[in-house]
C-alpha cells in the first residue's frame, strides 16, 4: 500500500519549506487541524535528521500565523504519535498541529495531552 504522506497533491499543501509540508488532516479534531509532515519518508520523529526537525520546527510557526489569520484560535496542541503504542497509524512521521477554541473542550482542563489515555482509577 503506497505511502498517503509520499508525494503529495500539490493542491493539498497549505504551507511548505525546503524539507517538509503541511496539510490539511483529512479526520480533523478541530477545525484548521493541520499535518506536518517531512517530504523524505522516515517512520518516527527520532528517526528525522536535525536539519528535518528544524525545518518542521519552522513550519509549524508558519502554521500558527496561517492558522491565526484565518481561524483565530483561543489555543494549540502540537503533538505527534511514534510507533503503534502511541497511536501511530501512518508510519511516516506527522506532527498534529491542532487548534483549539474554547467551546471545543467540556470542562476546564479537559482539552489538553492528558485526555488522550483515559484516567486511572488508583
Amino acid at each position: 500500500m503506497p505511502c498517503p504522506f509520499c508525494n503529495p497533491a500539490p493542491e493539498d499543501i497549505v504551507a511548505r519549506n525546503d524539507l517538509c509540508y503541511a496539510r490539511y488532516d483529512i479526520h480533523p479534531v478541530s477545525p484548521g487541524h493541520l499535518l506536518v509532515i517531512p517530504f523524505r519518508h522516515v517512520p518516527g520523529y527520532f528517526d528525522t535528521t536535525d536539519e528535518e526537525r528544524m525545518a518542521l520546527a519552522r513550519l509549524i510557526d508558519d502554521c500558527r500565523a496561517l492558522t491565526d489569520r484565518e481561524r483565530h484560535p483561543d489555543g494549540y496542541n502540537i503533538g505527534v504519535n511514534v510507533g503503534e503504542a502511541a497511536g501511530q497509524n501512518v508510519m511516516h512521521v506527522h506532527i498534529h498541529f491542532i487548534p483549539r477554541y474554547k467551546s471545543d473542550a467540556p470542562g476546564e482542563h479537559e482539552g489538553g495531552v492528558r485526555g488522550v489515555i483515559p484516567r486511572r482509577s488508583d
